[in-house]
C-alpha cells in the first residue's frame, strides 16, 4: 500500500468509518496508479478501516488495473450486470453491515448515490473524503513536483510551436490543431484541457476559446495550454504580438506582466493566499484597470488542472513549501484586447520555483 492510500485508511480509522468509497477517476488514478475514463461505467476504490481496499472496473478494464500496478483485488462487471449488487457483495464479505460512509461528496452524482442507499439502507454519510482530498493533496512530494516540472517542460514547447506558427491568413484554430498535432508527434496524447488560442478582441473573453476567424492583424494573441505527464498537468499562459499592436494593448500587457511578476516574487512561506491576490490585483488598479482583472490569482493544480487552494481575496490560508498553484493576473477590455500571463509555481523554503520558463516578456511576431 502507497502512503497516500494509508494515509486515506488511516483517515478512515480516525473518522470512526467503516468505508470510504472513491469515485473520482482522477482520484483513483491518485491513490492506486491506474489512470482511466470510464465515461457512463462505474470507477470505484472502496477503502476500509482494517481490511485491504479493493478497486472496482468496467470487466474490460480489468487486465488493465492488474497491469497498472494494482496488487490488491480488482473486480469487474459487465454492461448488463448491475454493478452496485457486485460492489455490495465485496463489501459485505469485509464489513457485514457498513453504516458509517465516507464518499466524495464533491464529485458523486446522486444517482450513485441513490444506488448505494439501495443496497446499504442504513448507510448515513459523515465522511467528506472530497474535503480529506483537498488536504492531502495540498503539499505535494518531491516525486510529484518533478512530474509537474516535466509537464511544464511540455508546455513551455507547446508555445515554441504555437508560437512559430502565427501567420497572417490563418485561423485561431489552425494554431491550436499544429499545437496538439505536434504534442502528440512528441508523444504528449493529452492536454490539460483545451488549448486556447485567442487574438485581438476574442482574447478579452477569458473563458472564450479559439475560433475560425483569421488572426488579427496587428495585434494580441493569448495562449492558454497545459499537459498531462503522468498524471500531473501543466497550465500556462502568454501574451504576445501578431505585428504591432496599439499602444493600449501594449500597456496591458505591460501592467499585467508587473502584476504577475510582482506577485510571484512575494510567494514564500508564511504569506496568506488573499495577500498574493491583493499584490498583483493592487498593481493593475493603481494603473486604473481594476474593473477589467476579474477572476481570482489563481488556483491549486496536481492531478487536477484546477485543485484547492484558491489564491484569492478572502482565503487566509497561510503559504506553505510543497504547495503548488498558478498566478494569473489577467486585464479583459471588452472590444480592446485581453491579456493574462500565467505561471504555475511550487512554493520552496524561501520562495517559489515555476514549472514554466518561457519567457513573459513581450515577444513580436
Amino acid at each position: 500500500m502507497n502512503n497516500q492510500l494509508a494515509q486515506l485508511q488511516n483517515w478512515v480509522v480516525e473518522q470512526n468509518l467503516d468505508v470510504a468509497y472513491i469515485s473520482n477517476p482522477t482520484d483513483i488514478l491518485y491513490f492506486t496508479g491506474f489512470e482511466s475514463d470510464p465515461a457512463e461505467r462505474v470507477l470505484a476504490l472502496f477503502v476500509f478501516a482494517d481490511k485491504d481496499p479493493f478497486l472496482f472496473t468496467p470487466q474490460l478494464e480489468v487486465e488493465s488495473a492488474k497491469k497498472a500496478g494494482w496488487k490488491m483485488d480488482v473486480y469487474g462487471y459487465l454492461d448488463h450486470e448491475d454493478p452496485y449488487a457486485i460492489i455490495a457483495d465485496q463489501i459485505k464479505k469485509r464489513v457485514a453491515n457498513p453504516t458509517r460512509w465516507a464518499l466524495e461528496k464533491a464529485d458523486l452524482p446522486v444517482q450513485r448515490y441513490e444506488a448505494i442507499l439501495g443496497q446499504f439502507p442504513d448507510a448515513t454519510f459523515p465522511g467528506n473524503a472530497s474535503r480529506f482530498l483537498e488536504n492531502l493533496k495540498l503539499i505535494k512530494t518531491p516525486e510529484e513536483i518533478a512530474l509537474m516540472e516535466a509537464a511544464g517542460r511540455e508546455a513551455d514547447y507547446a508555445f515554441e510551436v504555437g508560437f512559430n506558427a502565427l501567420k497572417a491568413g490563418r485561423t485561431e484554430q489552425d494554431i491550436v490543431a499544429e499545437i496538439e498535432y505536434a504534442m502528440m508527434r512528441k508523444g504528449v496524447m493529452h492536454m490539460s484541457f483545451d488549448t486556447i488560442v485567442q487574438s485581438g478582441i476574442n482574447a478579452a473573453n477569458p473563458h472564450g476559446g479559439p475560433e475560425a476567424n483569421i488572426l488579427t492583424p496587428d495585434a494580441l494573441v493569448l495562449f492558454d495550454l497545459g499537459t498531462l505527464h503522468k498524471g500531473y498537468m501543466s497550465d500556462a499562459s502568454r501574451t504576445v504580438a501578431f505585428g504591432k499592436p496599439d499602444a493600449k494593448s501594449l500597456e496591458i500587457h505591460k501592467v499585467c506582466l508587473e502584476a504577475n511578476l510582482t506577485a510571484q516574487a512575494a510567494i514564500k512561506p508564511g504569506v496568506t493566499a488573499a495577500q498574493l491576490d491583493k499584490i498583483a490585483r493592487d498593481v493593475i488598479a493603481k494603473a486604473g484597470y481594476g474593473e477589467y482583472f476579474i477572476h481570482r490569482l489563481g488556483h491549486g493544480i496536481g492531478t487536477s488542472e484546477h485543485e484547492f487552494p484558491s489564491i484569492m481575496e478572502g482565503n487566509d490560508m497561510l503559504i506553505k513549501p510543497g504547495m503548488c498553484f498558478s498566478v494569473e493576473p489577467g486585464i479583459y477590455i471588452p472590444g480592446v484586447a485581453g491579456v493574462r500571463i500565467e505561471d504555475c509555481i511550487h512554493v520552496t523554503e524561501t520562495g517559489s520555483e515555476s514549472f514554466t520558463h518561457m519567457t513573459k516578456e513581450l515577444q513580436t511576431f
